[in-house]
């Protein structure tokens, strides 16, 4: 069983974890209404995608 020898200090720790990190996702401006949404998805505002309405989502 692998036991470390010494005790892995705070700052060795951190800069191990400095690429740990949250991404944002891609937002694009709808082009039916102009409201922010995530790229390659439906509009949740008006329900278009690619310039056709999809049935089934919910329009706000």
């Amino acid at each position: 069983m692998a036991v470390p020898k010494k005790r892995t200090s705070k700052t060795r720790k951190r800069k191990r974890r400095t690429h740990f990190k949250l991404s944002v996702p891609g937002l694009v401006n709808c082009p039916q209404c102009g409201e922010q949404k995530v790229s390659h998805r439906v509009c949740p505002h008006c329900g278009y995608y690619k310039g056709n309405e999809v049935e089934g989502v919910v329009a706000e």
